[in-house]
């Protein structure tokens, strides 16, 4: 339930501020003073588009900010935690929109939020029957969904069921026909890859093959020179020469090598350790050096041994070297990248041929959601056509309350091609009087006519919500749907308002003393000095505003006593003589 609402810079309205009570409250005011901003911020804190045009004249930001009793609604206290929020001390849960010239933002339950996560809170909390929406109900689409809400919850779950069903037919029948339509290209690439993979695999290529049979080659075709620089190493080191097939080599005098050096700094060391022992230290350096020169000239003797200059092992390591090449550049890519992409083009041609397997499963699974479609099209057309006749039979009976008793509705309900809403035609047809055509609504109703219907059917559509739904109630509201409509009927809408007002808060923004009447609360929305207010009237101020909307003046007495009977008489017959009389 709404139980407060706050409006900054919207519009007309610098400041408004006030609560709204459980039951039937009226909107009213002098055409102008600002009743449609109100409406703009409900649309506003149900996540509806920001507007920066609505934003007051002066004004930097326009605020609207509301209090929700959401504790009887767990789906949406639900989307209150998922967003991080939390009801207030008194469990009530604040939303507020605010908009400037450049941005738009809404926070709930204290955080900040997009405008859909506040429409997806507000959803259940609020449902709003308006002008708009009986231009909308003049439309097939609007006809078919109006009946659908009408209709019990058994025949929307079927709905629901059949916009899946027809949903994952349309996905399988869109990939079946790609498959189709691609299966010739599909077996030319298959071709095409069993091709390139037979060349692959005939080669074998393996992953780091390239770079380890480019450095074999590189070793072996400079195997000489390798010799004569490891030589030359090792003769430095060692001072003798390392003995190769093909015969040695002149590495110079033998004296000057590092292991005698070493051997005659070790000796010279060792002298001098007589006189002075801290040169010990020092000595034992000398002998680890000699140690590793050992090691190093063992080293690279090991390596020498493996210079083979043999030109047949080199050639066929350069033959497969080549082979890895000419597939790489056939590829565009290196060799390893060939050995990936073959991975991957097994896969693909493996996919590949089993197109026919997945053209036959497809076929069968697109035969099972036809019949499926067309089995809860079945069942939707049935609950269709059941409702049609509890609802015409409701709207008939309501416009004989709102001075039409001699007009009737028939709904129609006729086969159309299929469609993601089922494969009916759904119309609603006006019989002005007995013995008369029907006419579409959307084209044979007069203006007064066609207000009244609309009205019929918002009613109707309302309080079959109220009665249906379990639990708590959303908030109805109402936006002039009394327009064109005075008299007796206007009583008659009042009475029912107030009587739906029993069941769940509304509230109604009208121009008809007659409906306001009726109201648990009154507020008026004024304008004066060029500010707008909005405030409760009770006593004698809501005579004053009644007598207003009866003849234009609250000062009348004629016109105030007419508002004294009409409120009197309003409350005897709704049977409402205090606000909390709707208290839930």
């Amino acid at each position: 339930m709404l139980q407060e609402l706050t409006i900054e810079n919207l519009g007309v309205i610098a400041h408004a501020n006030f609560p709204l009570a459980k039951g039937f409250t009226a909107l009213t005011g002098e055409t102008g003073a600002g009743k449609t901003m109100i409406l703009n911020a409900l649309a506003l804190l149900r996540g509806g588009k920001s507007d920066p045009a609505l934003i007051r004249t002066g004004a930097d930001e326009l605020v609207v900010e509301a209090r929700w009793d959401a504790g009887a609604w767990p789906g949406a206290l639900e989307v209150v935690a998922e967003a991080g929020g939390n009801p207030d001390d008194d469990g009530a849960v604040i939303t507020a929109r605010s908009v400037t010239k450049t941005k738009s933002r809404a926070h709930l339950g204290g955080r900040s939020v997009p405008a859909a996560t506040m429409a997806d809170f507000t959803a259940d909390l609020i449902t709003v029957h308006g002008q708009a929406d009986q231009m909308r109900l003049r439309t097939p689409t609007r006809q078919r969904a109006a009946l659908d809400a009408y209709a019990p919850v058994s025949h929307r779950d079927v709905l629901f069921a059949y916009q899946r069903a027809w949903e994952q037919r349309g996905e399988v029948a869109r990939k079946l026909e790609q498959l189709t339509v691609e299966r010739f290209s599909r077996s030319q690439l298959a071709v095409l890859l069993t091709e390139q993979l037979a060349e692959v695999e005939a080669i074998d290529p393996q992953v780091g093959e390239y770079g380890e049979l480019s450095s074999q080659v590189a070793r072996l075709s400079n195997a000489n020179a390798l010799r004569v620089s490891v030589g030359s190493a090792y003769h430095a080191l060692t001072g003798s020469a390392l003995a190769f097939a093909d015969g040695g080599g002149d590495y110079g005098d033998e004296s000057v090598s590092v292991t005698l050096l070493l051997d005659q700094a070790k000796r010279e060391l060792s002298n001098a350790m007589h006189d002075d022992a801290s040169l010990a230290p020092l000595a034992e350096r000398l002998t680890e050096a000699g140690y590793l020169v050992a090691d190093l000239s063992a080293d690279l003797a090991s390596y020498a041994s493996t210079l083979d200059g043999d030109p047949a092992q080199l050639e066929a390591l350069q033959n497969r070297l080549g082979a890895l090449n000419t597939l790489a550049r056939k590829h565009g890519m290196s060799a390893d990248e060939v050995v990936e992409w073959a991975q991957q083009a097994s896969l693909q041609l493996l996919d590949l041929s089993n197109d026919d397997d997945a053209i036959e499963t497809l076929t069968a699974q697109l035969a099972e959601l036809d019949a499926k479609v067309a089995e809860l099209s079945t069942a939707l057309t049935d609950g269709r056509l059941t409702a049609a006749t509890a609802l015409a039979t409701a709207v008939t009976n309501e416009l004989g309350g709102l001075g039409m008793a001699n007009s009737a509705v028939q709904i129609t309900v006729e086969p159309t091609e299929p469609s993601p809403s089922g494969a009916d035609l759904v119309i609603f047809w006006l019989v002005p009087h007995p013995g008369v055509e029907p006419r579409p609504i959307a084209k044979g109703a007069s203006g007064g006519e066609l207000s009244r219907l609309m009205l019929a059917i918002e009613l109707v559509l309302a309080s079959q919500q109220a009665n249906s739904m379990s639990g708590s109630l959303p908030t109805f509201v109402f936006d002039e749907i009394d327009a064109g409509v005075g008299g007796r009927a206007a009583n008659e809408i009042g009475k029912r308002l107030a009587q739906l007002a029993q069941l769940t808060q509304v509230v109604v923004v009208t121009h008809l003393a007659q409906v306001a009447a009726f109201a648990d609360q009154q507020l008026v929305v004024a304008k004066a000095g060029g500010e707008t207010t909005v405030g409760i009237v009770e006593s004698k101020a809501r005579e004053k505003e009644i007598a207003r909307m009866l003849s234009g003046a609250d000062d009348s007495a004629t016109a105030l006593k007419h508002a004294r009977e009409l409120l009197a008489s309003a409350q005897k017959v709704s049977g409402l003589s205090a606000p909390a009389k709707s208290g839930r």
